[in-house]
């Protein structure tokens, strides 16, 4: 039974989540706060997070961030207005969908399912691919989710290393950031093409890739990006 930890300050909306996950199959936890539901997330990690963005102790924005240290486990953001969204700031804090309030519940529970089925499909796609990828001294291993370059290990988030591995599995190959954002998020909706470049700019500085005379990440100038091939 796969099972959804959601973290709100609201009693209603954590009982009204309750009832409806429940019905479709799930265990379902609750937390009234981000320190507490940063706690559950990581004490026990649920299946998927439902998260809301304003929360008393510490606010959904980090609680994402700080699962992203430690888990790829799907998050989706819940925020009161369209207005109060920041997309940019949720696609850097890692998560993978949101719903704004008040939402239809079906249609929750079917965002829920839907981010859950792309996870596995990522997974299954990490397993039939090449346990290892090396390009002229950066060795991505897929199997571990570990980077190095020159032998030197890189810490990088979910995200980053999802990124670096979709672009580097087809070396040379020109990934547009609308295709980025396909392939490494799958947002429909939830879409921000500069948070592509936000990314990118974040692992260029890890790999110590310099944007102007690049050795692995190559900006196609109006279209996007591409792991350059080993000796290129």
């Amino acid at each position: 039974m796969p099972s959804v930890l959601v973290i709100d300050d609201a009693a209603n909306v954590r009982e009204l989540v309750t009832i409806y996950f429940t019905a479709a199959g799930f265990e379902v936890r609750q937390a009234s706060d981000g320190v507490s539901g940063l706690a559950a997330a990581l004490e026990d990690p649920p299946d998927l997070v439902l998260l809301d963005i304003m929360l008393p102790g510490m606010d959904g924005a980090e609680v994402c961030r700080r699962i992203r240290e430690v888990s790829d486990v799907p998050v989706i953001m819940l925020s009161a207005r369209a207005a109060d969204l920041d997309k940019v700031s949720l696609l850097e804090a890692g998560a993978d969908d949101y719903v704004v309030k008040p939402f239809s519940p079906p249609e929750l529970v079917a965002r829920g399912r839907a981010v859950l089925r792309r996870g596995r499909s990522d997974a299954e796609t990490n397993v039939a691919a090449a346990a290892a990828i090396d390009i002229g001294g950066l060795v991505i291993d897929t199997s571990t989710r570990e980077v190095r370059v020159d032998g030197t290990p890189i810490e990088l988030t979910a995200k980053e290393f999802d990124l670096l591995a979709t672009m580097a599995a087809e070396p040379g190959v020109v990934f547009s950031r609308e295709r980025l954002l396909e392939r490494v998020w799958g947002f429909s909706e939830f879409v921000e093409e500069r948070g592509v470049d936000v990314h990118v700019r974040h692992l260029r500085e890890k790999l110590g890739d310099d944007a102007a005379a690049p050795r692995f990440i190559e900006t196609v100038r109006g279209v996007g990006y591409r792991v350059r091939k080993a000796g290129a």
